[in-house]
């Protein structure tokens, strides 16, 4: 089986909340993904979709996505897209650098590979653990009623984990943290996430100030070495998230006991493979991980069950469904929230069917 074609579309993804607001005023009203496409000489097509959060959040942006297709995929053709190391390798080789733009090609290389084997991918991953994995829940950041009450919300729809965004002014972060936590039930779980945006004494500071209250502090800081020091001062259970794009500083953290969680993203390490060696690596070392996507629609979703599904439910923190945030539907299959859980298809590979009619024209094709 060869790759005969490479090609992608760009689709807008607005959100059911019109805007998703988290640190230092960044805001996003409308989500531009790129769903990426490989055909092969047997006929069998498989699907990606790579959408990141903005250029300001990581070093990834959407049109980058599809000028770094044009300058990778011819490279690709003629390639097996069922050899999924030696492909990431091939890719590696052909572009140095830029994971996010690798991460669609790989991800419809699994779903090619799971459709010739006729499994759903996250059987082929490592196998099938329970019938479905737990939800958390991003908290857009408002004021801290506002926030508090949209938990409150949330938890009708059946979450229990919810992730605040803060990383703003420390007074007012205390303030939110403290609303919501108010209004949390038992067994609910509160991850407090500053996406990089407070300073090093900002961060030791607010976990002062909440250190009675059961709270995650998830990514406070910039860097990994300013994020080290913060967690060496506060007594909060510690996520790390932006920092951790490899799996050199994943090693690096766990020897300096850096964290407690990680967040793992599929497009920032470069895929479903390295994303897979990272879980992987992690279940070895006793970390737990929160497995995601920067951002994205039904298949970005569907990619996210099948990694989170086949993951030991021990290591598994949490996990999301971005598709339930956006009002545009991408294609037929994917997983869908239920009760504050999902399930990954049973269906072979992703278990996707894209909708032709909203995918519109090709902004890349490459033969």
């Amino acid at each position: 089986m060869k790759i005969a074609r490479i090609f992608a579309h760009r689709v807008e993804l607005p959100l059911h909340e019109v805007t998703y607001k988290w640190s230092g005023g960044k805001s996003v009203t409308v989500f531009d993904s790129t769903i990426v496409g490989v055909e092969t000489d047997t006929g069998l097509v498989g699907y990606g979709e790579v959408c990141p959060l903005g250029p300001f959040y990581l070093p990834a942006y959407a049109e980058g996505v599809r000028g770094g297709l044009r300058e990778l995929g011819p490279h690709l053709i003629g390639e097996d897209p069922t050899q999924l190391a030696k492909l990431n390798r091939t890719m590696d080789a052909a572009l140095k650098g830029h994971p996010y733009v690798k991460s669609g090609i790989d991800i419809a290389s699994w779903d090619i590979f799971g459709q010739a084997a006729g499994m759903p991918l996250c059987e082929l991953m490592g196998g099938r653990y329970g019938e479905s994995v737990p939800l958390y829940r991003a908290i857009s950041q408002e004021p801290p009623e506002q926030m508090a009450e949209n938990v409150s919300r949330y938890r009708e729809e059946g979450y229990r984990r919810f992730q605040l965004k803060v990383g703003g002014d420390p007074d007012v972060d205390i303030a939110r943290v403290r609303a919501v936590a108010a209004v949390l039930g038992s067994g609910e779980r509160l991850v407090a996430d500053a996406n990089t945006g407070w300073l090093q004494h900002e961060a030791v500071r607010v976990g002062h100030a909440v250190r009675d209250l059961d709270v995650y502090i998830e990514q406070p800081c910039l860097t990994y070495e300013e994020c080290l020091a913060v967690r060496r001062q506060i007594p909060h259970p510690f996520v790390l998230d932006e920092n951790i794009d490899d799996l050199g500083i994943l090693l690096r953290a766990r020897s300096d006991l850096a964290m407690d969680v990680v967040n793992l993203k599929i497009s920032k390490l470069g895929g479903l493979t390295k994303i897979r060696q990272a879980r992987d690596l992690c279940v070895s070392m006793g970390i737990a991980m929160t497995l995601e996507d920067s951002w994205g629609g039904d298949i970005a979703t569907a990619a996210i069950a099948h990694i989170a599904q086949s993951t030991p439910p021990e290591f598994l923190f949490s996990t999301t469904d971005f598709n339930s945030y956006v009002t545009v539907s991408v294609a037929d299959g994917a997983p869908h929230r239920v009760n504050g859980r999902m399930a990954a298809s049973t269906s072979s590979g992703l278990g996707i069917r894209p909708k032709s009619d909203v995918l519109g024209r090709r902004v890349v094709d490459i033969s």
